[in-house]
């Protein structure tokens, strides 16, 4: 029997063997042996004593079986109970499709008990929702490869609907017959209730529940993949909420969330079903048309009267908590048809007539106009031509002669001009305002600073200009700069000018906000020497408390009330009473715009001693400002 040992078994075991074979003469029991080839097969073994007559045993009887496909066989039920046990669902039919078994997790995810499920169909769990060739097309794969597995929507027994991963294989005998079926169901309601959610966070605004961004430009694209198969037409409507900031300053973000909600919903009733209304963050809305005439005159005329319709609804008042608040919408509508059109630039055409509303004064509609775009691109065009001339060295600097009741030229104006490389020499009027919205006002103020002060160093060492003064013009985005006292500091330091010939011109509209801000700052550059005016005083909204605190050295008139000073009684008196106001707070005056001998007489009789415009000196090139310079004292 050596020859069988497999080594599996240890002497204990054979020990055992042994004592019973002693004690009953008998043993039988379960051993692994080794078969010729090497292998190893579990065998049911039996071994007998064979006594003589003296009771002594003489031989050793065995019988063996091999129960190697029992063991298998044992094996796989073992693995098929666990599997049926396991938290998917599972359903075992015959060949006709009646079930026969059902575990525990079917039960739990159809309601059915396995009393109720056995010798029924699996029909019982239909939904409804699929028609017959969905049935047909699973069947086909089942007949074909032998098994099937998708999504599919049943019916628990109490009635309610639910999506479940469904896989079914057929299985089938030595003859390749189908003998049974076998279901694995898995409940994945939780699983498209995460997929729903996290669509609805792709795609939707969490506030309003309207399609966002991101959803409207697929519904976009869809609409202009339509349009190039039909005739129609479509629109889109951008929708701003006017003074929309003011409720959040003033009531709250709360408030302010309620109002977007309502206005939502009242969006959603001006449009048809098939129609879109998006949101695109804060208070823009977007509404998509579509399937309108293809005939454009029809079509705007359409999209007009939905405009017309949502500013009647958006215009109605608002109930938030316990007042009515007002609110009123700016639109504005770009029409679109035919195959060349990009969603990108349909956006940007709305959102220029939305703008092209809210120039013409807000609460109204505006139509897409080509010029607007002509428009955008020329100051496109301008902003880079901006940041390429300071970049470049594109500016220069002409200067305003100031000069005093004796004809002497005291100071001068520091004025950017742009020598824009192929538009020449561009006006002020075009360029600044543009540089104070994109921000460049702050390096070109920069250079007009330190080009200013370089100036004045370089006068100093001229006999007969040292006396001079400039006066540098300073924005509101400027001079809010945290580092503005700094940066003056630096400038003079670097250049070497006088602070005491240096001044500073302000606007009334850097009194609008923190004027605590605004003292300290000029206090602290007036300290070393720098001083102060009052640019365009009486055109703006100070208060005479603010200008009594302000430590300013001088009041300019503004050139509009000196214009018709001599024809218009009111612009007389303004300038007259600026005059006196200034002498009351012991400031210095200086008008500009003097353009007549009789507007500089006049002003002189009210007490005014300083003067510059065109009378005097148009602003000069350097070089044209030190020949006047060098000129006879009086001869200007």
């Amino acid at each position: 029997m050596n020859i069988l040992k497999s080594g599996v078994h240890d002497a204990d075991f054979y020990r055992l063997i042994r004592t019973s074979l002693t004690a009953a003469g008998t043993w039988a029991g379960e051993i692994i042996n080794r078969h010729k080839d090497g292998t190893l097969h579990p065998h049911f073994l039996t071994i007998t004593a064979v006594r003589n007559d003296a009771g002594e045993v003489t031989h050793f009887v065995s019988a063996q079986t091999d129960i190697t496909e029992r063991k298998r066989a044992e094996i796989d039920l073992r693995i098929a109970a666990a599997a049926f046990q396991s938290r998917e669902g599972m359903c075992v039919t015959d060949a006709t499709g009646v079930i026969l078994r059902v575990n525990r997790a079917f039960t739990k995810v159809t309601g059915y008990s396995a009393e109720e499920a056995v010798g029924q169909t699996p029909r019982i769990l239909r939904s409804g929702r699929h028609d017959k060739a969905f049935y047909e097309g699973m069947w086909r794969s089942i007949d074909t490869t032998g098994s099937w597995e998708g999504e599919i929507w049943n019916r628990r027994k109490c009635g309610e609907l639910f999506p479940e991963w469904l896989t079914i294989t057929a299985v089938r005998d030595d003859a390749g017959s189908v003998t049974h079926y076998v279901a694995t169901l898995t409940d994945i309601t939780q699983r498209k209730e995460a997929e729903y959610e996290i669509r609805n966070l792709a795609f939707y605004d969490p506030l309003t529940r309207l399609p966002n961004r991101r959803l409207l430009l697929e519904r976009l694209k869809h609409a202009l993949s339509a349009i190039t198969r039909s005739e129609h037409g479509g629109a889109l409507l951008f929708i701003d909420l006017d003074n929309f900031k003011t409720l959040n300053d003033t009531y709250g973000h709360d408030m302010g969330d309620l109002l977007l909600q309502q206005v939502a919903e009242r969006l959603a009733g001006c449009v048809r079903e098939a129609d879109t209304v998006a949101r695109l963050g804060g208070d823009e809305f977007v509404v998509l048309l579509e399937d309108l005439s293809g005939t454009p005159q029809d079509a705007a005329l359409q999209a007009k009267t939905v405009g017309e319709k949502i500013l009647e609804a958006l215009n109605r008042p608002y109930p938030l908590a316990d007042h009515e608040y007002h609110s009123t919408p700016s639109i504005g509508i770009t029409l679109f048809s035919g195959p060349h059109n990009l969603s990108d630039d349909l956006m940007k055409r709305a959102d220029l007539a939305l703008y092209g509303a809210k120039a013409a004064g807000r609460n109204t509609l505006r139509f897409f106009d080509p010029a607007m775009q002509a428009a955008v691109t020329a100051r496109a065009s301008l902003e880079a031509d901006l940041r390429k001339g300071l970049q470049q060295g594109q500016f220069v600097l002409h200067y305003q002669p100031q000069i005093d009741d004796s004809g002497t030229i005291s100071g001068t104006e520091a004025l950017v001009r742009w020598q824009h490389p192929s538009l020449g020499l561009v006006a002020p009027t075009t360029f600044i305002p543009l540089a104070e919205e994109t921000g460049l006002i702050l390096p070109l103020g920069q250079w007009v600073l330190e080009t200013a002060c370089r100036q004045l160093a370089t006068w100093a060492a001229v006999p007969g200009r040292a006396h001079l003064s400039v006066s540098v013009n300073v924005s509101v985005r400027q001079f809010r700069q945290p580092d503005f006292v700094a940066q003056v500091l630096a400038v003079l330091e670097r250049t070497g000018a006088a602070p005491g010939r240096l001044q500073l011109e302000l606007t009334e509209s850097l009194l609008l906000d923190d004027v605590e801000e605004v003292i300290a700052k000029m206090e602290a550059l007036r300290a070393r020497g720098v001083s102060f005016a009052l640019d365009d005083f009486g055109t703006g909204y100070s208060s005479l408390s603010y200008l009594r605190r302000l430590p300013l050295d001088q009041l300019k008139i503004d050139k509009s009330f000196v214009t018709d000073i001599i024809g218009n009684t009111n612009d007389a008196l303004i300038s007259k009473t600026i005059v006196a106001l200034a002498h009351s707070l012991g400031l210095a005056v200086i008008a500009e715009g003097v353009e007549t001998t009789e507007q500089r007489q006049f002003l002189a009789l009210q007490g005014c001693r300083s003067y510059q415009g065109f009378l005097l000196s148009a602003p000069l090139a350097l070089a044209d400002l030190e020949a006047l310079l060098d000129q006879p004292a009086g001869a200007a």
